[in-house]
């Protein structure tokens, strides 16, 4: 079997994964570019936000297995060949996202920022605790992260609501759905942790309106997209007090812009894109696994839905 390799990264990152990958499917090609001649060769391509056009002209391409959660980008590539698309779903990630979630949420819930922010003018002033099961903590999309996030908060005693666009059921997870639904959940949460996708449905969703709905003073977690959030709109938020303090992970334009003003809010905290890196050794097994089930015609994992965008 011929894979292609194709992707944004350094040197360095490029030959960590043909490692990684190597080690998990020992009697493959891999090819980090291609010719006419090669491209008739190439049965799959591995990827991880390849630049657009980079697919095409394979005439035996059968899959696109992206090394992402996220696929947003490679299906916004007009030039993406009419293949099945495969994003990347490892419990490795969804753990760490998932530890993320639970730190930003106790550091909400137990006012750590507040004495954070205290502690800059040497004040020594014990603020009001709440109980975990006083706190009302929202997850938006309830994938396999935001399951794995649900269950890390239940376990340590916070109240839990899903929500998402189309329904369905979580075992063990209340569950809202739909855009008439929303509204009134936000006024009741402490917190909000984003996860959704982004899609065209939900590109922009976290605007004036969203935080204008909000409880006064709830925290907000965005570790899905930084295109969910209305910059400007949320930094209206804060100074009003409708968002007490905001956690965000990704932003609109990576790295931050170093005159960002999010840098430096005393109401932001800021991190650069590291709440569930991928782990190439885990991700490497997983990609063999679905390239493996190419190869001998077995079902396929984790297919992209391209009409909802996920």
């Amino acid at each position: 079997m011929d894979i292609l390799l194709s992707g944004s990264f350094d040197d360095g990152e490029r030959e960590a994964w043909l490692a990684e990958l190597k080690d998990a499917l020992p009697d493959t090609r891999w090819h980090l570019s291609h010719t006419a001649r090669t491209a008739q060769l190439i049965d799959a391509a591995v990827v991880a936000n390849p630049p657009q056009g980079s697919l095409q002209n394979l005439p035996n391409l059968r899959l696109i297995q992206s090394l992402w959660a996220g696929v947003d980008r490679l299906l916004l590539d007009p030039s993406l060949p009419d293949v099945p698309v495969a994003r990347m779903v490892d419990p490795a990630m969804s753990a760490a996202m998932a530890e993320t979630a639970l730190w930003a949420t106790l550091s909400l819930h137990r006012r750590f920022y507040d004495y954070a922010r205290q502690q800059l003018n040497c004040s020594w002033h014990p603020l009001p605790q709440r109980r975990a099961d006083e706190i009302q903590v929202t997850l938006l999309g309830m994938g396999q992260m935001g399951r794995a996030c649900a269950s890390r908060l239940l376990a340590m005693g916070y109240r839990v609501t899903g929500w998402n666009l189309h329904g369905g059921t979580v075992e063990g997870v209340a569950l809202e759905h739909g855009m008439d639904t929303l509204w009134p959940l936000l006024a009741r949460s402490d917190i909000v942790i984003n996860l959704l996708p982004l899609t065209a449905q939900t590109a922009d969703l976290l605007d004036l309106r969203f935080f204008d709905a909000f409880k006064a003073g709830a925290g907000l977690v965005n570790l899905a997209r930084g295109g969910h959030v209305v910059e400007t709109d949320l930094l209206q938020a804060l100074a009003s007090g409708k968002v007490g303090h905001a956690v965000l992970d990704v932003f609109r334009s990576e790295p931050l812009a170093a005159d960002h003003p999010f840098w430096r809010h005393d109401r932001v905290t800021v991190l650069p894109h590291v709440a569930a890196a991928t782990d190439m050794r885990s991700a490497a097994r997983i990609v063999a696994r679905n390239l493996q089930a190419l190869r001998e015609g077995q079902p396929l994992s984790d297919l992209v839905k391209r009409s909802r965008g996920y």
